[in-house]
């Protein structure tokens, strides 16, 4: 399985269980890995055999920017499921970071896993 990435995507949204939360966007940080068979977009170098990244991320961004979950969790989940559903990846690694939302903190926030990364 070869693994297509997306690091450091920046996004604004609403995130949050406290009331000023619930007014004010904050920025999410995304790391995502993305397992893909890249042999016949190799071959071809052909765009339609790839995983199109600016397309996910497009997708991802305008999705996020919509979005108002309370928990990073609801978020996480719902991320991987378009990209899974959506763009037919079959295994993905999501690292949300919601920096600074601990006083003392630089980063805090959840990694999640789905799929099978050895199809």
């Amino acid at each position: 399985m070869d693994i297509i990435f997306l690091g450091g995507l920046e996004i604004k949204t609403i995130i949050g269980i406290y009331d000023w939360e619930r007014e004010t966007k904050q920025t999410i940080v995304l790391d995502i890995e993305m397992g893909f068979d890249i042999e016949k977009a190799a071959e071809t170098d052909d765009i339609q055999y790839a995983l199109d990244y600016k397309t996910v991320s497009k997708r991802i961004i305008s999705f996020v920017e919509n979005s108002q979950f309370f928990l990073v969790e609801k978020l996480a989940v719902e991320i991987v499921k378009i990209i899974q559903n959506e763009f037919n990846v079959p295994w993905v690694k999501l690292a949300l970071n919601k920096k600074g939302a601990i006083s003392g903190a630089s980063d805090v926030g959840i990694i999640i896993e789905r799929g099978d990364r050895k199809r």
